[in-house]
């Protein structure tokens, strides 16, 4: 059973005299608390479900807030900082409004809008999706591919489903497919290639991702890959246009989006939070940090001042040391030439940040380049002598803003996401990636004793094949043949990990194709007694990445290929064979799939977007319920809300700037007492590359905050 959960209450303490003085600036900006509103019409009258959006470069950061008209035209723009706004209007079949100059309180603004002229103009702010819509993979019949002397595709890949789930985990791995960079070839005009297929094979190959992004090509089949997106950006460019997409509806129009301002015009900022999972009380009204992490640096913004800082993560080892995750480029990049983005200024490679029950942010890190000794073979730790661990590539941190430090934790095991568990040792949990390791450090011994070695375990992923109920030395290893008598190792690199609320496990997703979920029991004398399940995602889904939990126990995994979000659930899986269990076959009655909404690729079936993660709404931050699953519409700039019971799908859309491709999300309840406006879901731009952006060289990052009122109307 679980163990007794913990609720501790953080103790304050004296505050960084840069926190008191963005608070007390913040407490003046609160004073303002004033509103705009006013009615958009058009050429036949009120525009319903179209955007206003108000901007401001007048504060500490850019500032920007977003709205949209109820069913009258009308809208009203909240919680404005005394500022000048430049107020204009988006909406899909609509050329983006003039802006007009407006401060808080002024009289109602009338604002005109006209239709865009052409439907390439209306289909430019259209999502990323639905251009990406218009590629059409090689048609199921082709598959599997008979390579470079037979239809180009590469052999290895034997379905249509396979060639999506590579173009799903690769490409869109850094991009985001379909937006304007990156559905068309103009911005390399000046290379004089003879032909779009060239420019494909070209553009491949440039920047530090160049290596990656060749061996994506690759593995598609090269000559195949360069006439399937040859093809698609031909016919943009020849005046193809997407479906259009619907405007806001329903409670879509009662969102309050807000955006500001962060990092610089080349962070990678790979993600964002703003609370403690388990108690989402933790933080409120704070600082809200992301994690830089080509520049090895962690991002600040104070909500309340509007002011955003930046600190470098430090390292354990000479950094000058420690080698980099992002190799020189290749080719010159054709925005960057041959500048090493992301390379030379610091190595900590930061990854993925949590906050603990006392407001501190734990990160996963890199602190050092060699593995201890006493990870290995020999070593007198319990866990290395259970299983030995040869590499960790990152480990971990955190800082605490009430001393403005770092504190630096070596781990045996590789780390890149982290969660927390809800038990009284405040246990954060990690993935390894790169191997089929769950680790953890008990934070509460680690404050105790400042002990690293002694607060860190970890399990291998060991199933009980033999069904006797426990695991017992030796084991089955991969590759050999199988003992029957025997329990079996297996090792699926984890791309996510959460805790269970409800009992002792531990989960984390595998995208090795089809893809797997995996969970592992400690048991109660780990490593000798960790246990792992295996469960394969079922047809038509692929390739699980982000992984969260309900409070009743329940996983959900964002199916990133095949753009569904799915439910797990244990509790209706009955024993089955050996074979059934190792292939993760035995509980097809545990899983539900529920398939995203908008445009599906060009001849299939699989929509165009893409879930780089998820998220549940345990507490019902965002006033849809308590338990709401979100998939992070990562390709479609959009959060997405499921209601389970109808299939239902709630988009929270952020249309300006195109490009809200992001990584993951969380929620916050800054004040329980104070309504829409005390709670809010928070995101951030977490692309490689900002330059792809609408606005292009120089634009910055952007923090999201969504707030969903009771009425578009609502102050």
């Amino acid at each position: 059973m679980k163990r007794k959960t913990f609720h501790a209450t953080a103790v304050p303490r004296a505050a960084p005299v840069w926190l008191i003085v963005l608070s007390l600036a913040g407490n003046m900006a609160r004073a303002a608390d004033a509103y705009l509103e006013g009615m958009v019409t058009g050429a036949t009258g009120p525009e319903a479900g179209v955007w206003v959006i108000a901007e401001t470069a007048e504060l500490a950061t850019p500032l920007v807030k977003i709205v949209v008209t109820d069913d009258a035209g009308r809208f009203v723009l909240p919680e404005l900082p005394e500022a000048t706004w430049r107020v204009w209007v988006r909406g899909y079949g609509l050329a983006d409004s003039q802006p007009v100059s407006a401060r808080p309180g002024a009289p109602a603004l009338a604002l005109r809008v006209s239709a865009a002229a052409t439907p390439v103009d209306a289909a430019k702010v259209y999502p990323a999706d639905y251009w990406l819509s218009l590629l059409r993979p090689p048609a199921a019949d082709q598959f599997p591919g008979t390579g470079p002397g037979g239809n180009g595709i590469a052999p290895q890949l034997e379905s249509q489903a396979a060639w999506i789930n590579n173009l799903k985990s690769n490409c869109h791995l850094c991009h985001q497919f379909g937006n304007q960079v990156t559905r068309t070839l103009d911005h390399m005009a000046g290379l004089n290639l003879a032909s779009s297929r060239e420019a494909w094979d070209y553009r491949t190959q440039l920047g530090v991702r160049g290596g990656q992004m060749y061996a994506a090509f690759n593995a598609f089949g090269r000559d195949n890959a360069m006439q399937v997106f040859a093809d698609w950006t031909d016919r943009i460019a020849a005046g193809a246009v997407p479906p259009a997409p619907p405007r806001p509806r329903g409670i879509e129009r009662n969102v309050v989006i807000t955006l500001w301002d962060w990092g610089e015009p080349t962070s990678y900022m790979h993600d964002e939070i703003a609370t403690d999972k388990n108690q989402p009380t933790v933080n409120g009204g704070g600082p809200v940090y992301a994690v830089s992490s080509g520049h090895g640096k962690l991002a600040i913004l104070d909500p309340a001042t509007h002011g955003a800082r930046e600190i470098l993560i430090p390292t354990r080892d000479d950094p000058k040391t420690i080698s980099s995750r992002f190799p020189p480029p290749g080719r010159p990049s054709n925005f960057h030439g041959n500048t090493h983005l992301w390379g030379l200024e610091h190595p900590a490679d930061p990854h993925n940040p949590m906050l603990d029950r006392s407001g501190r942010v734990w990160l996963t890190s890199k602190i050092r380049q060699r593995q201890p000794d006493w990870c290995g073979s020999g070593s007198p730790h319990p866990f290395a002598q259970y299983y030995p661990l040869r590499m960790s590539v990152r480990q971990a941190s955190f800082y605490d803003p009430r001393s403005d430090a770092f504190t630096l934790i070596d781990t045996c095991f590789s780390t890149h996401h982290l969660q927390f568990d809800n038990d009284a040792d405040q246990t954060v949990y990690f993935n390894e990636l790169a191997g089929p390791i769950i680790g953890w450090i008990n934070t509460r011994e680690f404050d105790r004793t400042r002990d690293e070695q002694a607060a860190q375990g970890w399990c291998p992923q060991v199933v009980d094949s033999n069904g006797d109920g426990r695991i017992s030395q030796p084991w089955n290893l991969p590759g050999q043949t199988r003992d029957p008598s025997r329990d079996t190792e297996v090792r699926y690199n984890l791309y996510s990990v959460i805790p269970s609320p409800v009992d002792d496990s531990v989960w984390g997703t595998s995208e090795s194709y089809p893809g797997y979920i995996v969970r592992i029991d400690r048991g109660a004398n780990p490593p000798v007694s960790c246990i792992a399940e295996v469960y394969r995602v079922p047809e038509p889904g692929f390739d699980p990445r982000g992984i969260d939990v309900d409070s009743q126990g329940v996983i959900w995994t964002a199916l990133a290929g095949s753009s569904h979000l799915a439910s797990f659930d244990r509790r209706k899986c009955t024993p089955g064979t050996p074979e059934q269990a190792l292939a993760g076959t035995h509980c097809a009655a545990g899983w539900t799939l529920y398939r995203t909404n908008g445009p599906t690729l060009a001849g299939t079936d699989v929509p165009a977007d893409f879930q780089y993660y998820n998220w549940v709404d345990q507490h019902d931050i965002s006033g849809l319920g308590r338990d709401t699953p979100f998939a992070t519409g990562s390709n479609s700039d959009a959060l997405l809300a499921l209601d389970p019971a109808s299939g239902h799908w709630t988009t929270l859309r952020v249309p300006y700037p195109l490009g809200f491709f992001h990584r993951g999300m969380d929620g916050r309840i800054d004040d329980p007492a104070a309504g829409w406006k005390g709670r809010a879901l928070w995101a951030n731009y977490g692309t490689h590359l900002l330059w792809h952006v609408e606005g292009g060289l120089g634009t910055r990052g952007k923090l999201v905050r969504f707030q969903i009122r009771q009425d578009p109307l609502a102050r």
